[in-house]
């Protein structure tokens, strides 16, 4: 098991349950911790991925390392499970099958990845991990899934399993490998959408690569917003940056004119910079998936990322790229008073 400096136990760790039962649950969750954890998390994340590459060199902790070998892992055994023959195009039945395999692994692979005085955190740490990939009764994937696997990532964090020295690489590397990973799944399965708007919506299946992907780019981009849609950048830059591969799997996926079938995006790409595009999703995110009773009702809280009301003072300033503190990871908790859409 991976080794770690002595992390001090702050945590009564349990099962997470879900605790949103109704729309007027809501309230609580909006003035919870977890709600602002997840904004600190994912602005603090902004902020430490500016202007890096997927191709940078990086050294990352043991700990990441093993996590990526479990979603390798949680692959092979999708490589073992191929696609039965169905009436139904979409829906795989498959999917069953293997989410039934992952189910009996996850937990050890958390294990084996974790240092040894954090096992106690494991069955907690697995609820977020084994609930990151999609629904077997479905056999869909969406937004709610895709913030399983962060929150997975902050419990991490903040119980100190990753260091705040690791967040690129938890962006570039493990979280990527995790992105890759589900986009087969959903390709394997022919999964649905869940709760996809369609057209109208972001993207069918992801939304926070699109967050950290320009922020990626907010920093000496090598390219502008209006031409992420142009098929020559996206052939060289799919591969480097995180936004553009988003791109590119859409353009893999879809056909047709990407006006028709991705129109928000194509809206985003007359946006005059990367930094205000990132700071625009991260309100959209707070409007389109963190604000949704569909998508919230199926989260969990333990003893890690809890419904407690967030304590008066830890107001998190106008997420601007490049002037927003990165958060305590460890502590988190900063709240999402957002200021307009170009961040003034």
């Amino acid at each position: 098991m991976a080794a770690s400096a002595d992390v001090p136990v702050k945590y009564d760790f349990k099962i997470p349950e879900k605790n949103i039962k109704n729309v007027m649950d809501m309230a609580i969750w909006e003035k919870s911790e977890a709600y602002y954890d997840i904004f600190g998390f994912i602005s603090s994340m902004c902020v430490a991925l500016q202007g890096t590459k997927q191709s940078q060199t990086l050294e990352y902790s043991p700990v990441i390392q093993k996590l990526i070998d479990a979603l390798r892992r949680l692959e092979q055994l999708a490589i073992e499970t191929p696609p039965v023959d169905q009436p139904a195009r979409f829906g795989n039945v498959a999917f069953r099958s293997w989410f039934q395999k992952m189910q009996s692994e996850s937990a050890t692979l958390i294990e084996e990845a974790i240092p040894d005085q954090l096992r106690d955190a494991v069955p907690e740490l697995n609820v977020y991990f084994a609930e990151s990939f999609g629904n077997a009764t479905r056999i869909d994937y969406g937004t709610g899934h895709e913030l399983s696997f962060v929150m997975f990532l902050m419990c991490l964090f903040k119980i100190g399993a990753i260091e705040r020295k690791d967040e690129v690489a938890v962006g570039l590397r493990l979280f990527h490998q995790y992105l890759n990973f589900v986009r087969k799944l959903q390709v394997t399965y022919r999964m649905e959408p869940a709760g996809s708007h369609g057209v109208w919506s972001l993207d069918d299946f992801q939304f926070v690569p699109f967050i950290w992907g320009s922020a990626q780019l907010a920093v000496k981009s090598p390219i502008e917003p209006a031409q992420f849609v142009e098929d020559n950048i996206i052939d060289v830059y799919r591969k480097e940056f995180m936004f553009v591969g988003c791109i590119d799997y859409i353009r893999q996926v879809k056909t047709g004119h990407f006006a028709e079938h991705s129109n928000q995006l194509w809206s985003i790409s007359a946006v005059p910079s990367w930094a205000k595009i990132s700071t625009g999703l991260i309100k959209m995110y707070q409007k389109e998936v963190m604000s949704k009773f569909p998508v919230i009702q199926h989260v969990y809280f333990g003893s890690i990322l809890t419904l407690n009301p967030v304590k008066p003072g830890k107001m998190l300033p106008s997420p601007r790229l490049g002037i927003l503190p990165r958060v305590n990871l460890a502590t988190m908790a900063g709240p999402p008073k957002f200021d307009s859409a170009d961040g003034k």
